[in-house]
């Protein structure tokens, strides 16, 4: 038997240069940092790049940024809103205003058609002025004259003052009538139509108007009642 103890090899242990850090130890260091609590790669990655915290900002900032966005989308909904009100208020005709237009058309064809009946049953203006010249012919002839000069100063006159009055009164209601069934045409256009009423009085105001004017100029120039005249006196 061969008694000689065996021989054991013993790892070798190699100790490292001078000036270097064996990995091991710098493992344990790096362990040693993390169990502290302190991420030292997210700093090292913050002092690389500035401006990463910047572009990432806070959420505080970002809703205050989004509230800003929706004031502002607000605020120009209800604008427009206004200018659509606005728009719609001015393209709306005003009822007073509407109003106030079919009064004064109405007003005026009542007032053409009550002229024209002056005008045909006569007005006491006419009978004054009628009386005037009767009263002037009485004195032009209170020293004497012919026969026809009486009928003429004192039933002419008035006869023909009476047809001029009626004349001026035909005329005005003529006028009248025809200005309210044109009005439409001229001036600011209306949404609504003339009413009928209004159309109807002005047509009679113009009809009762144009008889008399009718009848004031067969008056006036003898057409329809000629003067009486005086006769012969009988030779003896």
């Amino acid at each position: 038997m061969n008694t000689t103890p065996s021989k054991t090899t013993t790892p070798s242990t190699t100790t490292p240069p001078a000036g270097t850090t064996d990995p091991a130890e710098g493992t344990a260091d790096a362990v040693t940092e993390d169990a502290t609590g302190q991420d030292t790669t997210g700093q090292d990655a913050t002092a690389k790049d500035p401006l990463a915290k910047d572009a990432t900002g806070t959420p505080s900032d970002a809703a205050d940024a989004t509230t800003a966005s929706d004031d502002l989308a607000d605020r120009t909904a209800e604008g427009e809103a206004e200018a659509d009100d606005a728009d719609d208020e001015d393209l709306e005709p005003n009822p007073f205003t509407e109003a106030r237009r079919g009064v004064g058309t109405g007003a005026a064809a009542v007032v053409s058609a009550a002229l024209g009946v002056v005008a045909l049953t006569g007005a006491w203006t006419g009978r004054v002025a009628a009386e005037r010249e009767t009263l002037i012919g009485q004195i032009k002839t209170s020293g004497g004259g012919s026969a026809a000069q009486q009928i003429s100063e004192i039933y002419g006159d008035a006869w023909h003052t009476t047809a001029l009055v009626n004349g001026v009164f035909a005329v005005l209601a003529l006028l009248v009538g025809v200005f309210v069934l044109v009005r439409p045409a001229f001036g600011v256009p209306s949404e609504r139509p003339q009413p009928a009423w209004v159309r109807a009085v002005a047509l009679a105001g113009v009809a009762l108007g144009a008889l008399g004017v009718l009848i004031s100029v067969g008056m006036y120039f003898d057409l329809f009642v000629a003067l009486p005249t005086a006769g012969t006196p009988a030779a003896g």
